[in-house]
């Protein structure tokens, strides 16, 4: 018989729906930069990912050896400070200085 460790509740009510975080979903402008991939319109920081990821992947721009990282094009360039490969997480780090 295994034991409980301490501080852990059973839980017992029933399942709510998860809700979608606000911030998450409140619509952001992107700049120039990132509106050339994404587009211009606002939209919520979810979609704006989503979008980044649709045009790397439809153009390529994966490193085939480390997957992690993202190999710019021209208008990711501009996103990526210069930069010519930025790994995942740092993308993100990016792109959010490009969104208002």
């Amino acid at each position: 018989m295994a034991k409980k460790a301490k501080g852990t509740k059973k839980k017992t009510a029933g399942k709510t729906k998860r809700t979608a975080n606000a911030a998450f979903m409140r619509p952001v402008q992107p700049d120039d930069a990132v509106a050339a991939v994404v587009g211009s319109k606002p939209i919520p920081r979810t979609e704006v990912t989503k979008r980044l990821w649709a045009y790397i992947k439809k153009n390529g721009l994966q490193d085939n050896q480390n997957r992690r990282m993202i190999n710019a094009d021209a208008p990711l360039k501009v996103v990526f400070g210069g930069k010519s490969s930025v790994n995942m997480f740092e993308m993100t780090k990016l792109v959010n200085k490009h969104l208002k």
